[in-house]
């Protein structure tokens, strides 16, 4: 238990830096959380104009995922601690303390944690991600799709309470960060990838 408390605290602690808002002031743009969804994820970050600093930003923020899981494999040599940090570090991507609990929706810090946790759901999802995108060209449905694949992958695949739980949280927290793409998904009014708000 002590370990999984160690691997969370650690988790949070990375997951709530904020990197899309961060790279944005040094970029020049000013407070990302003025413009587009006024969210601090990659996707808002590209209406910027900015491919180069979105890809950063996709890559820093799953990146903060991956590590977490990482370490806390290396340091633990345990699956419940690694599930709980990368767990950890998507709830401090969308509830960072430094931004008064209001951060991210989490999905690319949710698949670099799913990459490195399990190969196949982190695959699975992100497969799915590129194959709605290129249909639909929404990020947001692209997301909630693909997540929503996770908890079926870990059941099917890996047949893992914990994992499974950690999977079926996780999509009830993204689809939940994202009640307001839903709502302009509904009305036809989402933007689409590339499109700025």
């Amino acid at each position: 238990m002590t370990y999984i408390i160690i691997a969370a605290a650690f988790g949070y602690l990375l997951g709530s830096i904020p990197f899309g808002l961060v790279l944005s002031y040094l970029a020049g743009y000013g407070d990302i959380r003025t413009i587009g969804s006024g969210n601090i994820g990659a996707t808002n970050v590209l209406r910027t104009g900015n491919k180069k600093l979105a890809a950063l930003t996709l890559v820093l923020d799953s990146g903060k995922g991956a590590i977490a899981v990482i370490i806390a494999k290396l340091a633990f040599k345990e699956l419940d601690p690694a599930i709980a940090a990368g767990l950890l570090a998507i709830i401090g991507h969308m509830f960072p303390v430094w931004l008064k609990f209001k951060g991210g929706k989490g999905v690319a810090t949710t698949l670099g944690m799913m990459l490195t946790l399990t190969t196949s759901i982190g695959v699975i999802a992100c497969a799915t991600w590129l194959a709605m995108a290129y249909l639909f060209r929404y990020s947001s449905l692209s997301a909630l799709i693909a997540i929503a694949t996770t908890p079926l992958t870990a059941l099917v695949l890996h047949n893992n309470l914990h994992l499974t739980a950690a999977c079926l949280f996780i999509t009830i927290i993204v689809w939940a960060k994202h009640h307001t793409n839903i709502k302009r998904l509904l009305k036809g009014e989402e933007p689409k990838i590339g499109q700025k708000k």
